[in-house]
């Protein structure tokens, strides 16, 4: 799916922020073997990947492994790509199924999210489950899709997300061209397959190498677009699938970059209101003209960068990010109250460290993974249509009227993938999973980046969706603390209770 150039980066941020990915260690019980593919014929032309010896390690309390896939489905005895697996052991012995998940992105590191969720889901579900976690191809620890340096990265954030003339629309393009190009030279073949559906084409040859016939599945954000796709291309093989802060991939890309500037001003509504009830508040005691400073402060930098405490300055766009970043989760709005308080008096330093740690960028100028990059590769092949500059110029004061906050930036957007370099040939299906049994999809009211029309839509979509409903604020549902999201998926994961359509949690 076609995202904006802003946006693009704001959805990645859930792997880091609101999917809460850290190693987290996880005791388990002695009982683990290294599982056997499952005998269930494989799809013509690729026994040799589905049926293939896998030399599972200890890593820690989980188990690792290297598995082999082919960089193009449609030429299985070509060049391939190793992917990463993690698997934390069932805490009740010996497991009856597996859970793969995936934090979204995309970009997004699996592995991280596997040790995380091993942690945050119920103990029944761990009892029964081993999570599994694998760094899609192109992602993380698998071989990754590398792109540009760390020194070329850090330009290429610093563009200006809202061109004022011609010729910052110029470096705005040219900087996506030079991305996919980067992507190309330095990754050869990889680089042009990178689909949401050869992703999900690798799962199902992870399922049938875990030895499970069905494939259970959590998840978050584009994770949601991911297990869609496989439910649409294996809806006989779905387990019980949960996607939480559903992706609409029917969406055109000028209504996605739409749907996402409603979430984002919604998430911003939001804390303007909680924030100009309290003492202190740095937009002061009026949200809608707290809300005009945060648009004017953008609009300044836009004119002149902001001093910071080190040699680095403050532009527009890293503003941009810093404030997006916040509102993913109530938890993180303080950090955003600090950080305005901060650029009011002049100095940009918290919002440019919440920029960095949006990116995944250290002190000293070292990116710690490739979500960023990799991100608009897998989004550019995923979209067949591509909007052009008038298309978007047009669509400007549609989208300011929406978001005075992000409305521009958001909108500028829409040339996110208009001048990739790199001819889609998958791109995503259109969704109906016919003859899959039933997939829960969560929706959170007020979610920034996957705004709550968009899991009704996948609902529907999808022959045999079921809505879920979370009241509140924040990306995603299940570890939100809402005690209802929670016993609705842990129960449906151990003992296959769907929960009522159209259950509301609040």
């Amino acid at each position: 799916m076609n995202r904006t150039r802003a946006v693009i980066a704001v959805v990645a941020v859930l792997a880091l922020v609101v999917a809460g990915v850290v190693a987290t260690a996880v005791v388990t019980r002695d009982g683990w073997t290294d599982p056997q593919p499952v005998s269930t014929p494989a799809p013509a032309a690729l026994e040799s990947f589905y049926t293939q010896d896998v030399s599972w390690s200890d890593c820690g309390s989980a188990h690792c492994a290297w598995i082999t896939v082919p960089i193009d489905y449609d030429k299985p005895d070509g060049e391939t790509t190793r992917l990463r697996a993690v698997v934390h052991p069932a805490t009740g012995g010996a497991a009856t199924r597996s859970i793969l998940v995936n934090p979204g992105g995309p970009g997004g590191s699996a592995i991280d999210f596997a040790g995380s969720m091993a942690a945050s889901f119920g103990a029944d579900v761990r009892k029964m489950y081993d999570i599994v976690g694998v760094d899609p191809r192109g992602v993380g620890r698998s071989t990754p899709l590398t792109c540009l340096s760390d020194k070329a990265f850090d330009s290429f954030t610093a563009v200006d997300p809202d061109p004022d003339d011609a010729s910052e629309v110029a470096a705005l393009r040219q900087s996506v061209t030079d991305l996919g190009t980067a992507c190309s030279k330095n990754s050869g073949e990889l680089a042009a397959h990178v689909s949401t559906v050869e992703v999900a084409k690798d799962m199902d040859v992870v399922r049938a190498l875990l030895g499970r016939s069905q494939l259970d599945w959590f998840g978050a954000s584009y994770g949601t677009e991911l297990g869609a796709v496989y439910a649409q291309l294996f809806p006989k093989k779905v387990g019980r699938m949960v996607l939480d802060g559903a992706v609409d991939p029917a969406l055109s890309a000028a209504d996605s970059a739409l749907g996402q500037t409603t979430g984002f001003q919604r998430a911003i509504n939001s804390y303007a209101r909680d924030c100009v009830a309290r003492a202190g508040c740095p937009i002061g005691t009026d949200t809608k003209t707290g809300l005009n400073r945060i648009a004017d402060l953008l609009a300044q930098l836009d004119q002149r960068p902001m001093k910071t405490s080190g040699s680095r300055v403050l532009t527009e766009g890293q503003a941009f990010y810093g404030i997006a970043v916040t509102l993913y989760d109530q938890e993180t709005w303080p950090y955003l109250t600090q950080a305005l308080t901060a650029a009011f008096a002049g100095d940009g330093s918290i919002l440019l460290t919440l920029s960095d740690a949006y990116f995944m960028r250290d002190s000293k100028g070292s990116y710690s993974g490739n979500l960023g990059q990799v991100i608009y590769a897998v989004n550019c092949l995923d979209a067949p249509d591509r909007l052009t500059q008038a298309q978007t110029e047009a669509l400007i004061p549609r989208f300011e009227e929406v978001s005075p906050v992000f409305g521009r930036s958001l909108a500028w957007g829409g040339l996110g993938c208009t001048d990739w370099p790199i001819k889609s040939t998958n791109p995503l299906p259109k969704i109906s999973a016919e003859g899959a049994p039933p997939i829960v999809v969560i929706g959170t009211t007020r979610d920034p980046a996957t705004p709550y029309e968009w899991a009704k839509s996948l609902a529907s979509q999808l022959s045999s969706g079921v809505l879920v409903t979370r009241f509140g604020d924040g990306h995603t549902a299940y570890n939100s603390g809402n005690a209802c999201i929670t016993s609705a998926v842990d129960t449906f994961f151990t003992d296959g209770t769907v929960p009522e359509d159209g259950l509301t949690c609040k």
